[in-house]
């Protein structure tokens, strides 16, 4: 049986903790190497950013699993392209490291030509989804929509509290509704808006700094 190494990051300290990403990410590796025929030896994990033309130096383990496939002449695999960057240039220095990869969902067959384009493709659509973010923010403020959170509404009483509540939250889907329906209507998933107001520092309705997917829904179903 041939040997494969296994590589496995997570972009964020929560991820980490949490174990999900990590564990789906073994879960595809474990399954793709029992279909194939691959025994893997060795697991390297990773908690860090895939962001910036020197990532390679900022991620050890990456490093690590390197040259362990490279003493024992065999290939790294990872669960998705994005597990080792969306950037096309970091792609390209990994493919000059001389040690072949394996993406399980591409397929065992995907050569570094074929991962070249997908990384190309990844990019691309990452700068597309930057690109109407930025015009719907535009738009929105050109209208006048506060971005900066709702902070407006009646105090919230003992006697009134559940009315006030629903008031404010009515006034918060409206302000923040269009510019919400705009990204969701550009072609993003729930999680991909809420990701991408998170980045912009527009504050939930309760003033948190960090939106879910569930937010958004909340907001799209209170300004319909």
């Amino acid at each position: 049986m041939s040997q494969a190494i296994a590589y496995i990051r997570v972009s964020t300290a929560k991820q980490g903790r949490s174990g999900l990403g990590m564990e789906a990410q073994q879960a595809a590796i474990s399954h793709f190497a029992e279909a194939e025929g691959l025994e893997v030896v060795e697991v390297f994990t990773e908690i860090e950013t895939g962001k910036g033309a020197d990532a390679l130096s900022k991620r050890p383990q990456l490093c690590a699993a390197l040259e362990k496939a490279r003493r024992r002449g065999c290939p790294v695999i990872v669960a998705k392209l994005d597990r080792l960057s969306r950037d096309v240039a970091f792609i390209a220095g990994l493919m000059a490291e001389r040690v072949p990869f394996i993406v399980a969902e591409l397929g065992k067959d995907a050569d570094p030509f074929m991962l070249h384009i997908w990384a190309a493709m990844a990019e691309k659509e990452r700068r597309m989804i930057s690109d109407r973010t930025k015009a719907a923010l535009a738009a929105a403020k050109a209208r006048g929509v506060v971005l900066g959170g709702y902070r407006g509404g009646p105090a919230v009483d003992h006697q009134k509290g559940t009315q006030a509540a629903q008031k404010a939250a009515q006034g918060f889907a409206e302000d923040v509704g269009p510019l919400v329906q705009e990204l969701a209507s550009g072609g993003l998933s729930l999680r991909q808006v809420a990701a991408r107001l998170t980045e912009q520092g527009i504050r939930t309705a309760r003033g948190g700094k960090v939106w879910t997917a569930a937010g958004v829904s909340r907001v799209l179903a209170r300004s319909s």
